[in-house]
């Protein structure tokens, strides 16, 4: 919607437009989307999409990184709840459950884009956002006391990973209750 004659163009809003259109349209219809695509549900022109973010790859790796510092954001704010150290761990599980239960879930837009765009910015922020996984699990087990706190990350990682994939593709969100069964196992 063009802007009217003597009002002024707040860019901010315009590029969290982009950015939501963007979001939504890449993990509803996977990250080959076109950009005519993209500007035309934002609202805005081609022209100010690449204004913005100069390329459909820099759209995508703001999208992506955005959503890799969600991610992490809300599972580190879920395993702060709990008061005991175990409980913190399974507490991820727990809350990723109702991110797998949600309507429309696909499975994680980070690493899917990753799979659809293997020449892009989306490999690099997987492999990112799987190391942010990892050293919030490691810590978390080296707080739980398990034996081996590096192992235990990775094997927690692991889990996770597994859950969320297996729930995007089967539409099963009792994954994430197999994984934290698994999850206690890993911290012994």
């Amino acid at each position: 919607m063009p802007v009217a004659k003597g009002e002024s163009i707040d860019l901010d809003r315009t590029r969290a437009k982009v950015m939501r259109a963007a979001a939504e349209l890449f993990y509803t219809q996977t990250t080959t989307v076109g950009v005519n695509d993209v500007a035309q549900s934002a609202g805005v022109s081609k022209l100010t999409l690449y204004r913005h973010f100069g390329s459909k790859d820099g759209l995508l790796e703001a999208v992506l990184r955005e959503r890799c510092d969600r991610l992490t954001g809300w599972l580190r704010e879920a395993s702060s709840a709990p008061e005991d150290p175990v409980e913190r761990v399974l507490a991820v599980f727990d809350t990723v459950r109702g991110w797998y239960a949600e309507r429309g879930y696909r499975g994680c837009g980070v690493v899917n884009a990753a799979t659809e765009s293997p020449g892009g910015p989306a490999p690099a922020l997987a492999r990112e956002l799987l190391g942010r996984y990892r050293e919030l699990f490691t810590a978390l087990a080296r707080d739980a006391g398990a034996a081996d706190p590096e192992r235990a990350g990775r094997q927690l990682l692991i889990l996770i990973e597994g859950a969320t994939v297996v729930a995007g593709l089967t539409g099963e969100p009792g994954a994430a209750d197999d994984a934290r069964a698994l999850a206690r196992a890993a911290l012994l």
